[in-house]
């Protein structure tokens, strides 16, 4: 029982965020021929803000389970986002085993997860390193990879745009411990995402 009532406020909060999101943003969706219906994936972005993980899980048209930095759990409403649309919560600045563990079972019951590369709102912009959690999982489940670009919504950009690209298949590399895969697999992921949000 607790399951359905679950899925019935998933779904009445996913299209309020969406008419939100059309109403305020006047958003534009591009490439949604390019997610497959079935089978785990990764979804990956550019991180500009707080909307970033929202507007990804109301229009990718898959379920999909963000890993969210425990800290958003402080905010109420943040909190029960997390809890409606089942967010993995991760602890920062470590390695997060349970995290780990969580999003590999779900990629291995052919669920789909999301995380930013950037590890952070603006990350590139500010210099930081980008971070290797896609690439890991990517490698080490075999899942494939569905970059996605953000651009526009601000003062002065004109209106939102997200737009999917073709899904990135490193299966090839399935249980590689190699870094320099790891970090090659990393900057291939972020190129895309960057290409797709320019």
């Amino acid at each position: 029982m607790k399951k359905i009532i679950k899925e019935i406020i998933k779904w009445i909060v996913r299209g309020a965020i969406y008419i939100w999101f059309k109403l305020v943003y006047r958003i534009k969706i591009i490439g949604l021929e390019n997610i497959p219906k079935e089978g785990p994936l990764i979804f990956c972005g550019n991180h500009r803000s707080y909307i970033d993980p929202p507007l990804i899980v109301v229009t990718a048209k898959r379920d999909i389970k963000f890993l969210a930095k425990e800290e958003l759990y402080k905010n109420k409403f943040l909190a029960f986002l997390g809890w409606a649309f089942e967010a993995i919560p991760v602890k920062r600045d470590e390695k997060d085993v349970t995290a780990i563990k969580k999003s590999l079972k779900d990629l291995k019951e052919g669920k789909c997860i999301a995380l930013f590369p950037e590890g952070t709102r603006n990350g590139i912009e500010k210099g930081e390193k980008v971070k290797d959690g896609v690439a890991f999982f990517a490698i080490r489940s075999g899942a494939k990879v569905v970059p996605c670009g953000i651009k526009g919504g601000k003062k002065g950009e004109g209106k939102l745009t997200i737009t999917y690209g073709k899904p990135l298949d490193y299966s090839k590399y399935r249980g590689s411990k190699d870094k320099e895969i790891l970090d090659k697999v990393t900057n291939e992921i972020m190129e895309n995402i960057i290409k797709l949000s320019n």
